[in-house]
């Protein structure tokens, strides 16, 4: 008995000894961070995240040529070649990738988990056996019509912002989605290094669900519960009513204390000279609800590009011509690939290692150890070189791995943990006095929507060229019903007590589309009043 006594008596104080000589370790590397920290001549990381697009779609073509962003080497972008840019059909007949593309596609590319899959491994394939060789067949089952505007691709005059930014800065040719699927999950990625298991888009939360009325959940929190920990700054500038960042646990409360604003904002906050933001994610216009997301401005398939290529101009200029140019940092990204054609095989990834904490929330038993499809990635800062391109492999949580690298904060998963950081495209000891102060005007579209500041005589519509209304009785589209959910977690935010059981019976009464557009409407003349 004695024995057993001191042999516990031991084990107790080994323990008790390694616990204190973990957190003495952590301490010690918590100030080695803080004193790099003070040191780094970053001091405001901002990153915006648009819709749906690969990289061979948006800047495949654009011929870019530069340095190599390790070995200073000359070298040109991954770009496609006449073996590796052709998809065939069920008949056998071959599409090229080519430019140009169409400003506005007539339907949304399929981008679910199992389209992807398709687009990557085949009809028949499966991971790991990837040769991106079924984009042709999956979009030939939207538009049979027409399967080769899947490998249609921009020419640089058509994207003028984007390829100018690339040209000057930085560009990330190897940066993939975080997983082969659609917004939603990539989404969670660049904000919690995790999807919660998340592996489609969301459906509507039932009564039942714990996502309901919380949001959705990660076992570690996210980016920017380790800032608040921190006590760093950051900021949410959102273009839209429904932005996707509300559909995660807390961030409704945060529309109540000034780190969730509207973009109109963002111009005056950053040429204010004690701008307190550390970190700030921009994101898009979703557009209309009520029209397959036309007339905004994230980029999204069915939408003009134009309008996304004008908010690139706005953020940068807005940035260049602040007092914080010098300290900024600006990444530009796209939350995954919409469908459309890119030739690079996404490798495989470790996976972040926490739960999936919905069981509702994965569908395919997927175990995210795969990466997605190529997406643009473009880096500015004067501290960059001109002309930089970075052959290194990126997924979103690439963000978190730099921010926590910058204002020396711990990892969230063990994708963050692992993913490479983009501090080494930082070379330069000064900043650059060559960096342009205006950019290029957006390529002209010919196509305009209500509201616009200008509707040029013999242009056209959106609507007109935009997918096909969808029919009120028919169900929500994947797409749709993650920001019905936004709807009711705002509807909730800004109801009273009284109020919120009939509210949560309106939304749980929701079975059409037409029910879910007539249910936004509803909460967006609810919000207007606010204008957030």
């Amino acid at each position: 008995m004695l024995a057993k006594l001191i042999g516990l008596i031991s084990a107790n104080i080994i323990n008790a000894l390694w616990l204190l000589i973990t957190n003495i370790i952590w301490i010690a590397c918590r100030l080695i961070l803080r004193g790099k920290q003070k040191q780094d001549p970053i001091e405001h990381v901002f990153v915006v995240m648009l819709e749906n697009r690969s990289f061979d779609h948006m800047l495949g073509f654009s011929t870019i040529h530069g340095i190599d962003a390790i070995t200073g080497a000359p070298t040109t972008i991954e770009a496609p070649n006449p073996t590796n840019n052709w998809n065939t059909d069920t008949h056998g007949h071959r599409y090229v990738a080519s430019p140009p593309a169409p400003w506005v596609m007539p339907a949304d590319p399929g981008h679910e988990f199992t389209d992807v899959q398709e687009q990557l491994c085949g009809i028949d394939g499966k991971y790991p056996h990837i040769n991106n060789s079924g984009f042709v067949t999956n979009y030939s089952r939207i538009d049979p019509n027409h399967p080769d505007d899947i490998m249609q691709c921009y020419a640089p005059n058509q994207l003028p912002i984007l390829t100018t930014l690339a040209q000057e800065f930085a560009v990330c040719d190897h940066w993939f989605s975080s997983m082969p699927g659609p917004t939603w999950p990539n989404r969670f990625f660049v904000h919690a290094a995790s999807s919660g298991g998340l592996d489609h888009s969301p459906a509507l939360p039932s009564e039942l669900s714990s996502v309901l009325y919380n949001g959705y959940k990660f076992d570690n929190g996210t980016i920017y519960d380790q800032l608040d920990d921190e006590n760093i700054g950051w900021t949410i500038y959102h273009g839209d009513a429904f932005p996707q960042v509300l559909a995660m646990s807390g961030m409704t409360a945060h529309l109540l204390d000034g780190h969730i604003k509207d973009f109109e904002d963002f111009s005056k906050d950053v040429n204010n000279p004690h701008y307190a933001t550390s970190y700030a994610f921009i994101e898009p216009n979703y557009g209309k609800f009520t029209s397959n997301f036309t007339c905004g401005n994230s980029q999204h398939p069915t939408d003009d590009v134009t309008r996304g290529d004008r908010l690139l101009k706005t953020i940068y200029e807005t940035i260049r011509n602040s007092p914080h140019w010098d300290s900024s940092f600006l990444i530009i990204t796209y939350d995954e690939h919409g469908g459309f054609f890119d030739h690079v095989p996404p490798p495989q990834t470790v996976a972040p290692g926490d739960s999936t904490t919905d069981p509702e929330n994965n569908h395919n038993n997927f175990d995210f150890k795969q990466l997605g499809v190529r997406v643009p990635a473009v880096i500015v800062s004067p501290l960059i070189p001109k002309g930089v391109i970075d052959h290194t492999t990126y997924d979103h949580t690439s963000v978190l791995a730099t921010i926590e690298n910058i204002f020396g904060i711990p990892s969230l998963t063990e994708r963050d943990m692992h993913a490479h950081t983009l501090k080494h495209l930082l070379s330069l000891t000064l900043p650059r006095t060559d960096t342009p102060t205006i950019l290029p005007e957006p390529a002209h579209s010919g196509i305009w929507c209500e509201g616009d500041p200008e509707q040029i005589p013999g242009t056209t519509p959106l609507n007109v060229l935009s997918a096909q209304q969808t029919p009120p009785t028919a169900p929500m589209s994947h797409s749709t019903q993650g920001f019905v959910h936004v709807a009711f977690l705002r509807d909730l935010q800004t109801s009273s007590p009284q109020e919120k059981a009939d509210r949560t019976s309106r939304f749980l009464a929701i079975k059409t589309h037409g029910d879910a557009m007539q249910y936004m409407h509803e909460v967006h003349q609810k919000l207007a009043p606010s204008k957030s």
